[in-house]
């Protein structure tokens, strides 16, 4: 039996609106600007209601969603455990003139979750953070340069941003030294040409950009970059707001064998709830408690609250081993309905934040059709970003997406036997 193909006629209304008062009509990434969701037209533009692995759009349609808001829905949307953390302490009081207690409570719960963190602070989003950790860097090195991999992300602010990109100036990036991924000489090269003068290296557990297959650190990659940072007095800082949680509760670099300085949180970390956080080791607690780096909502109590309940509640069903469990079980039946077309799809990074690929168009066009034949039946990929496994993704589910993924597979070969040699 074929898969219902959804319309979204009440999305276009609402977007005709947004476009006389919204700049775009949607700002930013969840946008058709600026978008992984191409063609347009195949998708949604607004969602209504949210639970468990599900959203629903403003026409009614329900979605499996493998974006899970771009990675904040780790146990599932409007966990009930999580919520109830934060009404109560709604109740309570949110945010207030003193932080509330929850503040020392959640602190206390990462030091003792994380393997590296020996202290903690809080504040709003992951750029937040990037920020934060980079000038802890300096103010404990007394220098200004920064090693980063070529393509890594790691926020919005003028600093992270390419020099092509609007609104961006030569004095933002000048302190930033590009190295590609997996390669230790390119880093040696730097110091030798910059002795003295690098505060701190920073990337991803692994790389997960877009538009590329994700690839795994090299054997003794992460050990040689830690050796190298303490050689040369540098400040390792691992950017962990994308795979926090998903790979290992004790922080992804225990997933990958490595001690940082610092490690920046985010996405997974109150399931939703706005936050962010920085922890580092007991040697950068002075330099860290000297930045003033603050805001007006970064003390908010409720998202504290649900962070702590977020956080117990992977524990206690051992989250990430669940969603890697899960996400191997989708990707091997993705890659098995794909064969079944005669295409090749590419999976890569870890299960439960993979990467997918049709390797029979570079151009990802065929990638972008099969994402959009998906999201007309109700399975929510995009074409050019890692997907996010929850908690609370059944078997049933799974079922669906690869019973969608089937039909949509076999349309995309349909339509492209120039690419197949057909």
């Amino acid at each position: 039996m074929k898969n219902e193909i959804y319309t979204q006629e009440k999305s276009r209304e609402l977007f005709e609106r947004a476009l006389k008062v919204l700049p775009t009509g949607i700002p930013g990434h969840l946008g058709p600007v600026q978008s992984q969701f191409i063609p347009t037209s195949a998708y949604p533009l607004y969602a209504d209601r949210v639970k468990d692995s599900y959203f629903w759009d403003l026409d009614g349609n329900k979605y499996i969603d493998y974006m899970c808001a771009y990675g904040p829905n780790v146990l599932g949307y409007n966990n009930e455990i999580v919520d109830k953390a934060a009404r109560s302490q709604y109740e309570k009081g949110n945010c207030m003139a003193l932080p509330g207690k929850v503040q020392v409570e959640l602190a206390e719960l990462l030091v003792d979750t994380i393997e590296i963190a020996d202290w903690a602070l809080f504040m709003k989003n992951g750029g937040d953070a990037t920020s934060f950790a980079r000038m802890i860097a300096k103010a404990a090195t007394g220098r200004d340069k920064a090693i980063m991999v070529e393509g890594g992300y790691h926020g919005v602010a003028p600093w992270t941003q390419p020099l092509t990109h609007a609104g961006i100036t030569q004095a933002d990036v000048d302190n930033n030294l590009k190295v590609p991924w997996n390669d230790v000489e390119a880093v040696e090269r730097l110091i030798e040409k910059y002795p003295g003068q690098i505060a701190s290296f920073m990337a991803t557990p692994y790389d997960h950009r877009v538009f590329t297959d994700n690839q795994l650190p090299a054997d003794g990659y992460w050990q040689k970059i830690r050796k190298i940072c303490d050689d040369n007095g540098i400040i390792l800082i691992i950017d962990d707001v994308r795979c926090g949680f998903r790979l290992d509760i004790e922080g992804s670099a225990k997933y990958f064998g490595f001690k940082p300085d610092l490690a920046c949180y985010c996405k997974a970390l109150a399931n939703g709830y706005n936050m962010s956080a920085v922890v580092g080791v007991q040697s950068l607690k002075e330099s860290a408690s000297k930045i003033f780096y603050t805001g007006s909502y970064w003390s908010s109590a409720a998202p504290m609250a649900a962070a702590i309940a977020c956080i117990k509640e992977l524990k206690r069903i051992d989250g990430p081993k669940l969603m890697i469990k899960q996400g191997t079980k989708l990707t091997k039946g993705l890659i098995k309905a794909a064969s079944a077309s005669g295409l090749d799809l590419r999976i890569s990074g870890v299960p439960s934040m993979f990467y997918m690929r049709l390797t029979n168009d570079d151009s990802l066009m065929m990638q972008q059709e099969f994402c959009a034949e998906c999201a007309k039946r109700g399975v929510f990929f995009a074409s050019h970003h890692n997907h996010f496994i929850n908690c609370s993704l059944t078997d049933e589910d799974i079922e669906k997406t690869i019973s969608v993924a089937s039909e949509a597979f076999a349309i995309v070969a349909n339509n492209n036997p120039h690419r197949l040699g057909k």
